[in-house]
C-alpha cells in the first residue's frame, strides 16, 4: 500500500526540526524553511501565522516524540528499574550521531524571556520530565523522591550539554552511573 505523502505542515515541522536543530532557531529565515519544505510562504502562514509559532510547533513535536520513547523505554523495564531505563537512554542519545544537546535548552538560550510562548513550551516539557523522574525515584524506593528527581534532571541537562563538549561515551558512563549511585541501585 503506498504511503501518504507528508503534507505541508508536516514538511515545514520536518525541515524546522532539521534546521532548528542543527543550525540555530534564529539563524534560520522563513525564506529558508518556505523553500526547503517545498511549500509557499502563503502555505508557510496559514499554517503558521509567525516563526515563533512554528518554532512552539517544532518543540511541543519533539516533546511529544521524547515523552514516546521514555515511555517505551521505562515500560520495557520493571518498576523499580525505570531510572536505569532512562539513564540508558539518555546515554544512547548523547552518543547518537548528529547529537546536538537539547532541543529545549538549545531554543531557551535563543528566547531568554519566560513569558515567551517557545519558553512556556520548554517550561511544560521540563515540568512533564521533572515530575516523571520524581514518580520514577518513588517507584525505585529513593527516601526523599523529590530530591533525587531534582537532581536526576541536572543529570540529565548535564549530560546533554557535556555530551558536545566531552566524550560522549564518558558522559554516558558517568550519567548512568551516577544515576544510579544517587538511587542506591546496582550496578
Amino acid at each position: 500500500m503506498p504511503t501518504k505523502p507528508p503534507s505541508p505542515r508536516e514538511r515545514l515541522l520536518e525541515t524546522a526540526g532539521r534546521l532548528f536543530y542543527s543550525e540555530g532557531i534564529h539563524t534560520v529565515p522563513v525564506d529558508r524553511l518556505v523553500t526547503q519544505a517545498e511549500v509557499t510562504r502563503a502555505t508557510f502562514y496559514r499554517h503558521f501565522p509567525t516563526k515563533e509559532d512554528l518554532v512552539v510547533a517544532y518543540l511541543r513535536a519533539t516533546d511529544a516524540r521524547l515523552r514516546a520513547a521514555v515511555e517505551a523505554a521505562v515500560a520495557e523495564a520493571e518498576s523499580d528499574q525505570g531510572v536505569s531505563a532512562l539513564l540508558d537512554l539518555i546515554g544512547e542519545v548523547t552518543c547518537s550521531a548528529g547529537f546536538r544537546g537539547c532541543h529545549f535548552i538549545n531554543a531557551a538560550a535563543e528566547y531568554p524571556n519566560a513569558s515567551d510562548p517557545v519558553r512556556e513550551a520548554i517550561a511544560e516539557h521540563r515540568a512533564w520530565f521533572q515530575e516523571t523522574v520524581t514518580e520514577l525515584a518513588a517507584k525505585a524506593g529513593h527516601p526523599d523522591p523529590d530530591h533525587a528527581g531534582r537532581v536526576l534532571v541536572l543529570l540529565h541537562d548535564g549530560a546533554l550539554s557535556s555530551a558536545g563538549l566531552d566524550d560522549p561515551e564518558a558522559v554516558r558512563v558517568t550519567v548512568r552511573r551516577a544515576g544510579r549511585d544517587l538511587l542506591g541501585l546496582p550496578d
